[in-house]
C-alpha cells in the first residue's frame, strides 16, 4: 500500500468517480483505475461499488477513508513543519477575479515564487461566479473572488475591500442616470444586481445598465461617451489622471467590494492555506501603499 494509491483512493472517494479524480490529480483515466485497483487486491476487498452517477464506497471503503483522511492529515503537517520552502514543486491551480488580476496579483506571484520557487502556478481569470463553481468542482486550488463562499467544506481569509468610484465621460457634465447607460460588472456579480435595485428604484424602468466581463472595456466605454459607470476606484486612477475620464456624484454610492481568498479547507492543505495567508498579507500591503 502506498501514499499515491491512498492519495487517489481518496481523491476518488470525494470526487465520485474516476474522471474526475484524474482531472484533479491531474493523471490519465487508466492511472487512476490501476491505483485503485491495486489497492483492493493488496487489501483484498472492494471499496467502491458503481451507481448510475459514479462510484460510492462500500463499507470497507468508508473504513479506509477514515483511516486515510487521518494519514493525509499527517502527511500536510510534516510538510508544513518540516519541509523546506524551496524544495516544494507542487502545482497551484489558482483563479482570481479581474478586480485582483489588475492589482495586486503580480505582487502576490511574485512573493509566492521568491519562498517557493520550485512551485508551479497556473492562473485562471475569470468572473467570481464561475471561479466559485471551479473551485466546487476542485479544479481550482485557490480563488481571489467576491466572497466568501458558504460551502461546509471551505475556508474564507478577509482581503481588503474594493471602494467603487462613478466616472463620466470629460464632455457630459451632468449625467441624467435615468437615460445615459450606467456601465458595470458583469450580470452575474452582486455589484450588477445591487446596481440593478438601486437604479429602477430610484429612476424607474428607463435605466439601463450596460454590464461587461472586462474592467478595462467598461473604462473605454466610459472613455469613449458611451455612458457613466461605476468602476473600482482603483483602476480608474490613471485615466483620471489622463483626463480622459472624470469622477463625478450622483448623490449616492455603492457599497464596497468585498473580496476574499478562498480555498477547500477539508481535506486540509498546508501549501494551500499558506498561499492564501501570503495573498491576504500581500493585499493588504498593496491597501497600504496605495
Amino acid at each position: 500500500m502506498t501514499f499515491e494509491q491512498l492519495k487517489t483512493f481518496l481523491s476518488v472517494a470525494r470526487m465520485g468517480g474516476v474522471r474526475r479524480a484524474a482531472e484533479q490529480l491531474n493523471v490519465s483515466q487508466p492511472a487512476v483505475s490501476t491505483r485503485i485497483s491495486s489497492l483492493e487486491t493488496y487489501l483484498g476487498t472492494e471499496l467502491f461499488s458503481r451507481v448510475s452517477t459514479g462510484v460510492v464506497l462500500t463499507r470497507q471503503g468508508v473504513l479506509l477513508r477514515n483511516h486515510a483522511e487521518q494519514i493525509m492529515e499527517i502527511m500536510e503537517r510534516i510538510k508544513g513543519e518540516v519541509m523546506a520552502d524551496d524544495s516544494v514543486s507542487s502545482l497551484l491551480r489558482l483563479g482570481v477575479a479581474e478586480t485582483v488580476a489588475q492589482t495586486w496579483l503580480p505582487d502576490f506571484i511574485r512573493e509566492l515564487h521568491s519562498r517557493f520557487p520550485r512551485l508551479k502556478i497556473e492562473v485562471s481569470v475569470d468572473i467570481s461566479v464561475n471561479l466559485r463553481e471551479m473551485l466546487l468542482d476542485r479544479s481550482l486550488d485557490l480563488t481571489m473572488l467576491m466572497g466568501p463562499v458558504s460551502e461546509y467544506s471551505v475556508d474564507n481569509l478577509d482581503l481588503p475591500p474594493f471602494e467603487l468610484s462613478w466616472y463620466r465621460p470629460i464632455d457630459l457634465s451632468e449625467p441624467d442616470l435615468s437615460t445615459t447607460p450606467v456601465i458595470t460588472y458583469n450580470r452575474n456579480s452582486r455589484p450588477h444586481r445591487e446596481l440593478t435595485h438601486e437604479l429602477r428604484d430610484r429612476y424607474g424602468s428607463s435605466a439601463q445598465i450596460f454590464p461587461t466581463n472586462s474592467l478595462s472595456t467598461g473604462f473605454e466605454m466610459v472613455a469613449s461617451g458611451i455612458g457613466v459607470g461605476i468602476l473600482p476606484r482603483i483602476l480608474g486612477r490613471r485615466l483620471v489622471e489622463e483626463k480622459r475620464i472624470t469622477t463625478f456624484d450622483p448623490g449616492w454610492q455603492a457599497t464596497p467590494l468585498r473580496f476574499t481568498a478562498t480555498y477547500i479547507g477539508e481535506p486540509k492543505n498546508e501549501l494551500i492555506e499558506r498561499a492564501a495567508r501570503i495573498a491576504q498579507e500581500v493585499a493588504r500591503d498593496f491597501e497600504e501603499a496605495g
